[in-house]
Parts: structure tokens; sequence; C-alpha cells
């Protein structure tokens, strides 16, 4: 379903549609990200992703044009680029391990780590708090930073300025 609605987007010029599907694609992923037990990454896709950037995007519609317009010639070298970026992000992929591996790199020295020294290093109950909160915490903070920036910049961008009143 991620798949068709990625080419519906592609292939759609009502740029209110293509909002109404980036949120229905970040739903979608949301849904991936559950299944792959990815729960705290998947409630941020859902509010970022489907909520927020929808609403956002709805209020920059009101300041332009309901449709796209239409490119003055075919985009062959932006479509080549993307291709070949595809094509070696796929072949990239094939090195990595399968998908929850339990010889994988990460489950040999990074999980059990953090499994069994949480207690003593930050005393946090919750592994995934600690992790985020403690080991990551200046990587948190930084992300915290962009969206509270982007999201600053969005509401600047969108806010209307009066007109100063002739007297």
């Amino acid at each position: 379903m991620m798949a068709v609605t990625v080419v519906v987007i592609a292939r759609t010029r009502n740029l209110f549609g293509v909002i109404v599907l980036g949120g229905i694609y970040s739903f979608l992923m949301a849904t991936v990200l559950v299944a792959m037990d990815a729960v705290d990454v998947a409630m941020t896709e859902a509010s970022v992703g489907a909520g927020i950037s929808t609403v956002l995007l709805l209020g920059a519609l009101a300041l332009c044009k309901s449709e796209e317009a239409r490119p003055l010639q075919r985009p062959w070298w932006p479509l080549a680029v993307s291709m070949s970026v595809g094509a070696m992000l796929v072949y990239g992929s094939f090195g990595l391990p399968e998908f929850s591996d339990p010889q994988a790199p990460i489950h040999q020295h990074v999980v059990p780590r953090y499994l069994n020294d949480i207690k003593t290093e930050v005393d946090v109950p919750n592994v995934v708090t600690a992790v985020l909160a403690s080991y990551r915490g200046y990587d948190t903070l930084g992300e915290t930073t962009v969206v509270f920036t982007a999201g600053a910049g969005v509401i600047a961008l969108l806010r209307r300025r009066r007109k100063a009143r002739k007297p």
C-alpha cells in the first residue's frame, strides 16, 4: 500500500491531495514501525509525520495555489540521480545483517552492555528512556532543537503580516 501511495503522490498535481496522501503514507509507515516493534519511533512518525506535518502543509497551502505547475521539460536528470541513489541504497542494504538476527554485531556488544550496566551507570528503570535520555542525551537534545527550529521557521513563514494603515 505504501508503494501505491508513493506512485499516486508522484502522479498527482492537486496539492491538497498530495498533502493528504503524504499523511496517509506517514500513517502507513507508523504501522510498519509498530510491526517491527519500534513503538516509540512509530508514535513519533504518527504525531509528526501524519499529524503536525499535515497541518503545517495545509496551512502553507492556504497561502499558495492548489495546483502544481507543469514542468517545462521532462526531469530526466533528477530522475536518473534519484534512481542511482536508490540503487546504491539497495546494494548497500545487502551487507546488513538479517532483521532481528541474534548474531548481528549490535546484539553482541551494544545491547548486552545497555541491559547489564544500565542499573549501575544510569539507574533508570526503563531501558528506552535510559538510552534516549542518558546514553544518547546530546543526540536527543540535537533532534529536539532541530524540530523546534523547523517549527519556529514554519510558523514565521506562515504568519501573516498586517499591512500598515495609512493615516
